[in-house]
């Protein structure tokens, strides 16, 4: 009987068997190729060119692969690994992409000897268990509270970045804003939400040395009326609320017949009574700082500044959420609703200030906190995201930290000693699962092997150096320094790693490489589309040949 596959439409292109997954394979080591040299303190930068003509200059896996355009199925599913390592953890993003690219590299002996690929991925899946069971084992426990030790990891694992040159400041800054958000939920959790309550403001000029947490929030607006209102106010009473202070338009065409002359002003008298009752309502409560997510008229604007209120509209939802967690107040709907406890009062000082040409309005010195902002300053924007881009890594791995206090050694000795443990187990499976086993253990040192390149040492002697020393499985702290590549003990260099973050590589990267080689069919169904109104294709051109020239007619003059 005919595979129901083979008469699908002769549009549909199909390849499978072993040469798709030497096509996945190869195209999948491409990718980790392109951003090999990127890992460890000494890296390479890549200069990238975005669609919209802008240039990014960056040594971050995640930040380099989303700018890559690949037409390859396999190729584009390696970048989806290092994004979800992105989100998963924040960190490892070059890591993971290089380990699935050489778990990949190892497997192809196997395919070409026609093992079963699901025999390779139940050898990958053994292996990655009992790593994890060799992390558990020589992960060390850290106190969160301790900053010392907070600093030294989140320094190490940023010494890999650009920022590393600046010293102790981005790990400062990451360690502030991630202890500020922080929320213990009992019974020893704490959630870290740093997308939501931890905005990041870049402000080119000065000196990135001025860059600072602040103990409360900032954005870019000023008060509605710069000239009566107050632009500073000590203890400020904040009013937050997400509804128009001005007169209820019709949603749709709406029509009204007047009869009388003064029925005109009797509109007008009922449109300014119903923003004063919602001004009254308001000013009840004596506020000093009013915000509002949506518009406010004239008429409310007078009535407030008269009361002697700053009042700031059309402020983002996100903004509004992270003034409500900074000073204690409670976003309001509608201002009949309000009451005592929604007004906030945590906050120390409400100022405007003008940095450049801007106007930045702080909200700063509050009690307690739940949200902040970080204040970057800088030369240029290119500097500034990229100091962005590696404070996001520094706080995830502070965040990590807080929510699972564990630490493994950093400088590939995490990986070596992995490998050292899954070759000594080799010897115990039995079975044809037994030599992937093996060659999963060999592919754990493409980290080691890659930092020792990217510091430009003897890579043969600095492995086998390495090799030797984690055989006896008593040297689990010695790697390679990666800024001098020589092999040292990660205790005494202080050079560390999250135990969240070599976890998620390692199973990110085992379980992406099973899924690739799992793919013995690729069926496209995708036909290029022709422009609206074009014709069909123009026809090459035709030269004369010599021989034309003879048989053509020559006409009489």
């Amino acid at each position: 009987m005919q595979s129901p596959i083979l008469v699908l439409k002769d549009s549909l292109k199909r390849e499978s068997g072993p040469k798709v997954h030497r096509a996945n394979i190869q195209a999948s080591k491409a990718v980790a190729d392109i951003i090999r040299t990127t890992l460890g303190p000494r890296s390479m930068l890549k200069m990238l060119l975005d669609a919209s003509g802008g240039i990014v200059v960056t040594n971050d896996g995640n930040a380099i692969l989303r700018e890559l355009d690949l037409a390859h199925p396999a190729a584009k599913s390696m970048i989806e690994l290092s994004r979800t390592q992105d989100e998963e953890v924040g960190d490892g993003t070059t890591s993971v992409i290089i380990l699935a690219g050489e778990l990949l590299h190892v497997a192809e002996a196997f395919i070409d000897k026609n093992y079963h690929p699901t025999v390779i991925c139940r050898a990958y899946t053994k292996a990655l268990e009992d790593s994890i069971a060799v992390l558990d084992k020589i992960a060390v426990p850290i106190n969160v509270n301790d900053r010392a030790a907070m600093l030294g990891l989140v320094k190490s694992c940023i010494g890999t970045k650009f920022t590393s040159q600046f010293g102790n400041l981005i790990a400062d800054l990451a360690i502030d804003a991630t202890k500020t958000v922080g929320v213990d939920l009992g019974q020893g959790q704490k959630e870290v939400d740093i997308k939501k309550y931890i905005k990041v403001e870049k402000i080119p000029g000065g000196q990135l040395e001025d860059s600072k947490v602040l103990k409360g929030v900032m954005f870019n607006k000023d008060v509605v009326a710069p000239g009566k209102m107050r632009r500073r106010i000590l203890n400020p009473r904040i009013i937050l609320l997400d509804c128009p202070l001005e007169y209820k338009k019709g949603e749709n065409q709406t029509n009204a017949e007047l009869v009388r002359d003064e029925d005109w002003s009797i509109l007008l008298r009922m449109e300014e009574e119903y923003i004063e009752n919602m001004c009254m309502q308001i000013l009840k409560f004596k506020p000093d700082l009013v915000v509002t997510e949506k518009g406010l008229s004239d008429l409310a604007c007078h009535y407030l500044s008269k009361a002697g209120v700053s009042a700031i509209r059309r402020l983002r939802k996100t903004d509004n959420n992270r003034i409500a967690k900074a000073c204690g107040a409670v976003v309001v709907n509608r201002p009949d609703e309000l009451q005592e406890s929604d007004v906030g009062t945590g906050a120390g000082l409400f100022e405007i200030r003008k940095i450049g040409d801007e106007y930045f309005t702080f909200i700063v010195d509050c009690k307690d906190p739940k949200a902040c902002s970080v204040l970057l300053r800088g030369a240029s924007k290119d500097l500034l995201n990229e100091v962005e881009r590696n404070l996001q890594d520094a706080m995830s791995v502070a965040r990590n930290m807080l929510k699972n206090p564990k630490l493994l050694p950093g400088g590939g000795a995490t990986e070596l000693t992995v490998s050292a443990s899954l070759k000594q187990k080799s010897s115990s499976i039995e079975g044809i699962e037994k030599w992937p086993y093996e060659a999963a253990a060999v592919a754990f040192e493409a980290i080691p092997r890659t930092l020792a390149q990217n510091c430009g040492v003897n890579v043969i002697r600095t492995m086998t150096a390495l090799q030797g020393k984690h055989a006896s499985e008593e040297n689990a702290w010695v790697g390679i320094d990666g800024n001098t590549g020589e092999i040292v003990d990660m205790r005494e260099k202080q050079i560390w790693d999250s135990y969240n973050v070599k976890a998620q590589t390692f199973k990110t990267a085992i379980e992406a490489a099973c899924m690739i080689l799992r793919i013995d069919d690729i069926v496209s169904g995708i036909k290029k589309k022709q422009a609206p109104g074009a014709g069909p294709a123009p026809s090459k051109p035709q030269t004369e040949q010599e021989g034309d020239a003879d048989g053509e007619q020559i006409l009489p003059d």
